[in-house]
């Protein structure tokens, strides 16, 4: 299996994501990456799996997927 990348800490401030991203720390404010997001509740924004290889992350009671790539291009 390929790593894309090595995706740590994932957690929620308001209306913004943190990302550890292959050890670099990002913050983006949700209305830029997700509408799905933006609105969920608590629940729906921690409850989620992160693919084996870092490729993206999977929001499954809201059916949200980003890609880590296209998180870093709007960084």
């Amino acid at each position: 299996m390929i790593v894309n990348h090595i995706i740590g800490k994932v957690s929620f401030e308001q209306n913004l994501l943190y990302l550890s991203i292959d050890g670099k720390l990002i913050k983006l404010p949700l209305a830029r990456i997700s509408k799905k997001l933006e609105p969920a509740n608590e629940i729906q924004r921690n409850l989620f799996t992160i693919s084996p290889s870092g490729y993206g992350i999977h929001w499954p009671l809201i059916d949200e997927d980003l890609s880590i790539d296209s998180i870093l291009k709007i960084a």
